[in-house]
């Protein structure tokens, strides 16, 4: 296992994560999460904290910005490229022209992944500008029919 401790089956990082083993395995279908290397088929599913780490990112950004199942595998891609570069920064000590290699490639990675929570920023503010326009438009009605009652009450 790459990060130490105990190894995990699919159950325990269900509850780890706050998730389903469903949720997972259907994750692992489509990308979002590698399948457990070297799990013969059939065999339980056996994960470390690398994984249980990737799982909760995945979730938070899910959770977080609404995101698509397309726009999670993109970040899901880049997290993992980003993981790559930095493994290989601490174990491989690359000379300074790779080193500068991995700070561009880290950067793209972190472009992209802003774009697409800068773009979520806007969705979110534009939904907040028509909501507070909603609002103002039923404040303004029911004042206008607080109005419009007032002059009948005095009439009584």
């Amino acid at each position: 296992m790459s990060s130490g401790g105990d190894p995990l089956r699919i159950g325990e990082v269900a509850k780890l994560t706050g998730t389903t083993p469903r949720t997972i395995r259907y994750y692992e279908e489509i990308g979002l999460l590698p399948a457990a290397v070297g799990r013969p088929a059939g065999s339980h599913r056996i994960y470390d904290a690398d994984d249980v780490e990737r799982l909760q990112d995945v979730l938070r950004l899910k959770d977080l910005l609404g995101l698509t199942l397309d726009e999670l595998a993109e970040v899901a891609t880049a997290e993992s490229a980003r993981a790559g570069l930095r493994r290989e920064w601490r174990e491989d000590e690359p000379d300074p022209d790779r080193r500068r290699q991995i700070l561009a490639e880290a950067r793209g990675h972190i472009d992209r992944q802003l774009e697409l929570v800068r773009r979520r920023k806007r969705d979110l503010e534009s939904l907040e500008r028509e909501l507070v326009a909603s609002r103002r438009r039923v404040d303004r009605r029911r004042r206008e029919l607080d109005d419009s009652a007032a002059p009948l009450a005095g009439r009584s």
